[in-house]
């Protein structure tokens, strides 16, 4: 269990990548990134518990999943009920966490009971096609029906990251980064404005 403040938030995620952190204490306001930018470049690595005095982004901090959000001053009781809720959660959902580290995924073709299984490791990019995703790997391309942002959610790991309203790409796939796109294979994927912050923070954790 950890917590970090301001300029020790780029220390934290490299401590984080690196190591099996269980819960983390996080605050909101932080000179270097915020708490919710913070969270999001964790990506599903470790649990966290908000801690601020600041009661507008309760919303945001469960729509990420927090375990809990206390509001300043906390009291030592209302931290006996957040530990109290995180040993909770981490005891039902141990079979759950078991069950989800698998290194493949399957993904649905185009007939009913047509099903792909498909080893995260080989997947380079996935493009976005409207109401479909195009699932490209070292083997195949595979179209399915499913959009980008449910699809991100599927892959539960920090090794894939949006970099663009139509790409998710690997990292660990990527042969080259140039100012506004990388390339993968033999193809040059954009990166977007809106995705570009975050893809360089997480490539910056991947390098170091």
């Amino acid at each position: 269990m950890l917590q970090f403040f301001g300029e020790r938030s780029y220390e934290a995620l490299r401590i984080i990548e690196s190591s099996k952190i269980d819960l983390i204490f996080l605050d909101i306001q932080m000179p270097d990134m915020n708490g919710l930018q913070f969270l999001k470049l964790c990506k599903n690595k470790c649990k966290f518990i908000f801690t601020t005095a600041y009661s507008k982004y309760a919303i945001d901090g469960y729509e990420n999943d927090v375990i809990d959000f206390l509001l300043k001053p906390i009291t030592f009781e209302r931290f006996e009920k957040s530990i109290a809720k995180f040993h909770h959660l981490l005891q039902i959902g141990s079979n759950q966490e078991t069950e989800s580290r698998k290194d493949y995924i399957l993904i649905k073709g185009d007939s009913k009971q047509k099903y792909f299984k498909v080893k995260l490791q080989d997947i380079l990019y996935i493009k976005g096609l409207n109401n479909y995703i195009c699932v490209y790997t070292s083997k195949q391309s595979i179209i399915t029906y499913m959009n980008l942002k449910d699809f991100i959610t599927t892959l539960q790991s920090h090794k894939f990251c949006r970099i663009h309203r139509s790409y998710i790409v690997s990292i660990d796939h990527i042969i080259c980064i140039e100012k506004d796109s990388v390339k993968i294979s033999n193809e040059v994927i954009p990166i977007g404005s809106s995705y570009k912050k975050e893809f360089f923070q997480l490539w910056k954790l991947k390098v170091l």
